[in-house]
């Protein structure tokens, strides 16, 4: 006979598994009160309480176990809630309601099986040790971290979304990266062909080699590495580890073994209410199987552990009907997004497409047969466009007249709905269903700040995808109500960015670390505040950014001072100040080129590129050019690029004034300043404009009394005409007022925010700038003279200074203990040099799919 609880005693409620969604619940019942109906059990399989399986990859990022940490230590004691951990559940006797573990039997009321997945590994010959890792818990990345110790290349089985976060994990470890997938594409599942084919030419930009339709045969002993993978038809790459990342299976051993009804494809049969055929026993997350389907998301996961508690607690529960798959993910730095149906499987849907394949960006709109409303949508290369794309498929929001509109080139994503477009129903945060209803809700209660909103809600708590839809809802909300916007960079910092530029320079702090010990929260940072401070820093004061303490703040083209290429190579940009170049310069260009087998090309802002560069060339490159006088050209950097000329009174019969003179001056002047954004001049010698200076940042047109200055224009996504801002200016006044106007730009612009958008967005416009530069409204000419100044004095070039230190010239390798090249890098000649193997063309196409 099954044991219950006697009158008036708590009911026992056994939990089994403590990852994200079994913690989840638990979070839910305690918020509910369960601890005055229920004794609370929970088993987890490993020694680390619940953590982040979202954010895995930053256990190799320098997060720890407990930065991971979903709760802190006394939330199971404090709440009442006995947790065992490395207490593996083994058997689950239904008879006695029990369930075995190797240290006793315990009995049960209600018991929830929350027990996840495992990854999915194919019996293959020769796998074993270092050529059978996984990647799914703390211990697994441990073990792959051991097994990279001494290695030079690892391999991942397994494109999918997993797979992708693993091979990025290799990369953070110092080993050369591939990644092997037995289907024709990356992320089958997410993505389309189109969309896979986008994601590969980044990630293989990136330096991962992308093995496509490969199945692996067996594993024997390398030559060259560690192990052979053998392929089907023939081929093999060689490797020092394999991690096997092929999907993932639902954990229903329990479940099986105690005799519940198990899904064809595996999992725990649950119906809308998550009970599983045995009304004592509920199962959620990945070993649950509802509707012949089992989630691999963490939201509905979620969704399924808030409809449980509240089944339980006797309240009244929303029936699980399945879940939006819909996901944002940042893979290995590369934006992917993927809504709804994605595939267009749906009958009588309707396709748009942008390709731009010579950035490997690509966007997919499906709408329905009406084409009034959205189905689903693919992103490949740029996220921008997820929320408003997300909210009008979730929402029924009717489309524009021209859908195509919605992943056109815009600058800055799709047209925004406006948060006040969305409707209360409207889900913000899918991971913890909060809707923009409920963060009004939170707002109405005293959540004044967007950290409470989170702490109230859980939005954004999650996989974070919903962050930035969050923050602006919150801030209109907060608008609306006649409350101040508080404009934190991110989590870290509570400042704008004007705000930390102004507390490094009046402070003299010279150091993200300690930036963050006097002003912000948290050890580590994020991807928001890294590089801004970095930029801050550079702006400020000039130091290298190859020293030691700001390495960590760049990104790949300011790591190694080069623009990587697609295929995996850099470029080498030497500056040639005003387009001028000697012979003998000349000549040297083109021996280096020939030396290396460069690929040369001259670019539209007078200077020659050589691209195919591999990384251990790099220094080998620059030493030569330095030699003969060159300078880095700051290509790879948020700063100063180029200063475009005409030939000027010098040669030109039109000429009123010596462009190239000027144009040489100003380089000399502003190279290595960097800036919110990139920054480009030109200097035209008279007004037939052959040099464009009206579509630059800083422009300068002759005049036969000096010069007339033109500012903040630029080409790109959003082209726009540089305004006129001062005419007939001397030499020394035109350097004064550029010097103003860069140094304010640089104080008050606001992250990767071009000159263009900075002067759009200033208060009081052009008039407004004219006053603080020329009429010194603010009494700041002074002071952003002399800080140009120092950052002038402060110039060095910083190939020169990183090829003076042989720490700095370690990072220059291909392999950490071999000086090889990359034996992945192809190239194929056309045009009588060298080029990438795959070259990509731009494709917009609309489509019809039944």
């Amino acid at each position: 006979m099954k044991a219950t609880a006697s009158s008036g005693q708590r009911e026992r409620l056994v939990i089994v598994g403590n990852g994200m969604v079994g913690h989840h619940c638990v979070e839910q019942l305690v918020s509910r009160g369960a601890l005055q109906r229920f004794e609370v059990r929970v088993f987890g399989e490993e020694r680390q309480r619940a953590y982040d399986r979202v954010h895995l990859s930053e256990y190799f990022g320098g997060s720890c176990a407990e930065t991971l940490a979903l709760c802190e230590h006394e939330f199971y004691p404090a709440n009442g809630v006995h947790l065992h951990l490395g207490e593996a559940v083994l058997e689950i006797d239904r008879e006695r309601c029990e369930v075995v573990t190797a240290e006793g039997r315990y009995g049960y009321d209600q018991l929830v099986l929350a027990t996840g997945s495992y990854p999915f590994v194919p019996p293959i010959e020769g796998s074993s040790g270092n050529a059978r890792l996984v990647y799914r818990t703390l211990d697994d990345l441990d073990g792959i971290r051991a097994a990279a110790a001494g290695a030079r290349r690892g391999v991942v089985v397994g494109g999918g979304l997993l797979g992708l976060e693993a091979a990025n994990a290799l990369k953070s470890l110092g080993l050369e990266a591939h990644v092997v997938e037995f289907a024709p594409r990356l992320m089958p599942v997410q993505l389309d062909g189109e969309g896979g084919a986008a994601l590969k030419a980044q990630i293989e930009a990136l330096g991962v080699g992308v093995h496509l339709s490969r199945a692996t045969q067996s594993i024997s002993t390398g030559e060259a590495f560690r192990y052979r993978m053998n392929f089907d038809g023939g081929e093999h790459l060689e490797t020092d580890l394999i991690v096997f990342s092929a999907g993932i299976r639902p954990q229903d051993a329990l479940g099986r073994g105690c005799g519940l009804d198990i899904a064809v494809r595996g999992g725990v049969v649950i119906d809308n209410h998550c009970r599983s055929s045995d009304p004592r026993i509920f199962a959620i997350g990945e070993c649950a199987s509802w509707n012949g389907s089992v989630f691999g998301l963490v939201a509905p996961g979620y969704s399924m552990a808030r409809n449980l508690a509240a089944l339980l607690m006797g309240e009244a529960a929303v029936a699980f009907t399945g879940a939006d798959m819909s996901t944002k993910l940042k893979l290995l730095g590369v934006d992917v997004g993927s809504i709804g149906d994605a595939h267009g499987a749906t009958a009588g849907s309707r396709s748009y497409r942008f390709i731009d394949e010579a950035n490997s960006a690509y966007r997919r709109l499906v709408v329905d047969a009406s084409g009034k409303h959205v189905l689903g949508a693919v992103l490949v290369g740029d996220n921008t466009y997820y929320d408003t794309l997300l909210q009008y498929a979730q929402n029924g929001i009717a489309l524009p007249a021209d859908p195509a509109a919605l992943i056109l080139p815009q600058g800055g994503g799709a047209p925004a709905l406006g948060a006040d477009a969305l409707p209360d129903s409207a889900t913000i945060c899918s991971c913890h269903n909060v809707s923009k209803g409920a963060v009004c809700a939170a707002i109405d209660s005293g959540c004044s700040d967007l950290a409470a909103v989170k702490g109230c809600t859980k939005a954004a708590s999650g996989c974070g995808g919903c962050a930035a839809l969050l923050k602006q809802v919150f801030e209109h909300e907060l608008t609306a109500r006649g409350v101040a916007v508080d404009k934190s960079l991110c989590e870290h910092f509570t400042y704008t960015r004007q705000e930390l530029y102004g507390l490094v320079r009046v402070e003299g702090i010279r150091t993200y670390s300690e930036l963050l010990e006097r002003h912000g929260k948290g050890h580590v940072g994020c991807d928001i505040c890294k590089p801004a401070v970095g930029n801050i820093l550079a702006s400020c004061w000039n130091q290298p950014i190859m020293d030691p303490a700001l390495v960590p703040l760049q990104d790949t083209n300011d790591t190694f001072m080069a623009n990587m290429q697609k295929n995996g190579t850099y470029s080498v940009v030497p500056r040639i100040p005003g387009g001028e170049i000697t012979p003998d310069k000349l000549i040297v260009i083109g021996q280096v080129a020939k030396k290396y087998d460069l690929y040369t090309k001259i670019t539209g802002g007078q200077r020659i590129d050589l691209f195919g560069a591999q990384l251990h060339e790099l220094p080998l490159i620059w030493g030569e050019l330095i030699d003969a006088g060159f300078e880095t050209g700051h290509a790879y950097g948020k700063s100063t690029r180029t200063v475009k000329s005409c030939v000027g009174s010098t040669w030109c019969r039109y000429g009123v004034q010596d462009s190239v003179a000027m144009a040489l001056r100003l380089e000399d002047r502003y190279k290595g300043l960097r800036s919110p954004h990139k920054l480009k001049f030109a200097v035209s010698g008279c007004t037939r404009e052959c040099a464009e200076a009206q579509s630059k940042d800083i422009g300068v047109i002759a005049t036969d009394k000096g010069w007339n200055l033109y500012v903040c224009g630029n080409g790109g996504m959003r082209p726009r005409h540089a305004e006129l801002f001062a005419t007939d200016l001397d030499d020394e006044t035109l350097v004064r007022l550029i010097d103003r106007v860069l140094m304010f730009y640089i104080r008050t612009a606001d992250k990767l925010q071009r000159t263009s958008v900075w002067r759009e967005n200033l208060d009081g416009g052009l008039g407004y700038l004219k006053q603080v530069i020329i009429d010194d409204s603010l009494g700041l000419a002074s002071e952003l003279e002399a800080q140009m100044q120092h950052v002038v004095d402060q110039y060095e070039c910083e190939w020169a200074n990183a090829l003076n230190d042989p720490e700095k010239l370690k990072r220059f390798r291909t392999f950490v203990n071999d000086r090889r090249a990359d034996p992945d890098v192809h190239f194929v000649r056309e045009r009588e040099q060298r080029r990438p193997a795959a070259p990509l063309h731009l494709i917009a196409t609309v489509e019809e799919a039944v």
